[in-house]
């Protein structure tokens, strides 16, 4: 039994045209109108072809045509970064869809239960992993009202605007016990496969990240009056920072260590006014758990030591913290052994950007599947990945489900 590829490629070029950009990428943050309108479609899909779609109360769509527990789950997320690629994401939903709906047509008796799911806001326009922490019962309830996105909307009020309300997300947990494993299909996002003409990729584990979101305060002065001497200028804090935390991970980290300043805010933005405060993101990413924390702690005091040295106030908010988690060796052995019998050579590596499964994988037995990117690009209208890739990733998957559904 393969997947249908025409199909499948289908799927993926009308889910990639909700949210187009003019530069050929799709820009669907989590709960705008464009994300609104690919959870219709996707939910439209499971319906046509049998089975049951639901939505829980952290707006994670579900599909399936079987009752019962423990459940293997399949899938990945559909929302996007802006001006992102149209395979991040919803190519492990789209493909987890196809192959639900070819064991559905084969009428294949399986002995445990298969489930779609796409989790809500993995890409972080508030924060990240909204829906596979409310799913695993990470999410907590007292931190709710206080998630908001870069321009300060809550997540209360932007899933009000579409009937739902956030405030009972944690309804959404699942016993861990009723999943016996989850399987994502990604593309890499990286240049590791390609560059190693290698088809398919198996995670071993899945990096540590850590958030932060910093705020320099200093004052705002006339920029022709103030005297250079006699400035407390925010954005130069932000600025030391940026270059100085770049220079620590390149000294202190390894070569799976990232720092990445995403966002860098100035008020109050005047040309003529000495910035008063700058705010910036500070991602840390790193797959040995002792490493990152290392890196978390000096770069904290580092941000301190610049602030004194410039004349700035500091605060720090954590945004994002999540621990490397390695994939599970029953999952990982299922797929080696669907590529294997696809005559498919594999190669073990790490994942650097994170995923849903580091969540799920955190309570229950996870694993993901790469297939190339060309040139490694992602997060980017340049993202792609070779038809013969698609169509061999989305086998393999099909195949891992049926083994763990037979165990």
């Amino acid at each position: 039994m393969r997947i249908n590829l025409e199909r499948l490629k289908h799927d993926l070029a009308e889910l990639g045209a909700i949210g187009r950009t003019s530069e050929g990428g799709v820009s669907r943050s989590s709960w705008s109108e464009a994300d609104m309108e690919a959870r219709r479609w996707l939910l439209d899909r499971i319906s046509a072809s049998g089975m049951q779609a639901r939505v829980d109360p952290a707006g994670n769509i579900g599909g399936r045509w079987e009752s019962g527990t423990p459940v293997i789950l399949v899938g990945s997320h559909i929302d996007s970064v802006p001006g992102g690629g149209i395979f991040d994401g919803a190519l492990g939903v789209v493909a987890g869809l196809e192959c639900l709906r070819r064991i559905k047509e084969e009428n294949v008796q399986l002995g445990s239960p298969l489930e779609l799911v796409a989790f809500t806001d993995e890409e972080g326009a508030f924060g990240g992993f909204f829906g596979s922490y409310a799913f695993t019962g990470l999410l907590k309830a007292e931190e709710i009202p206080r998630i908001r996105d870069s321009k300060g909307l809550r997540i209360v009020d932007a899933m009000a605007r579409h009937g739902m309300d956030a405030l009972q997300a944690v309804a959404a947990r699942r016993d861990p016990r009723d999943i016996k494993a989850y399987v994502e299909l990604h593309i890499e996002q990286g240049p590791v496969l390609e560059s190693g003409r290698i088809p398919i990729g198996i995670v071993d584990a899945i990096v540590g990240i850590r958030r932060y979101g910093m705020t320099f305060r200093g004052r705002a002065d006339h920029a022709g009056t103030t005297p250079m001497k006699d400035r407390r200028n925010a954005l130069l804090g932000a600025a030391d920072l940026v270059l100085k935390g770049h220079n620590l991970i390149l000294t202190e980290g390894t070569s799976a260590s990232r720092v990445t300043v995403g966002v860098l805010q100035v008020n109050p933005g005047v040309g003529n006014i000495v910035p008063a405060e700058a705010y910036l993101t500070y991602e840390l990413r790193e797959q040995s758990g002792e490493i990152l924390r290392n890196l978390s702690e000096k770069s904290h005091a580092l941000a301190r030591e610049i602030a004194s040295a410039w004349g700035l106030e500091l605060s720090v908010e954590t945004i994002l913290e999540i621990d490397p988690v390695p994939m599970a060796e029953k999952v990982k052995a299922a797929i080696a052994a669907s590529a294997t019998g696809l005559g498919c050579e594999y190669l073990s590596l790490p994942a650097m950007a994170g995923h849903d499964a580091q969540v799920i994988g955190r309570v229950a037995k996870a694993g993901m599947i790469f297939v190339p990117s060309r040139d490694g690009r992602s997060h980017s209208p340049l993202e792609f990945t070779a038809d013969e890739d698609l169509e061999r990733g989305a086998n393999v998957l099909l195949l891992t489900l049926l083994k763990l559904a037979a165990e």
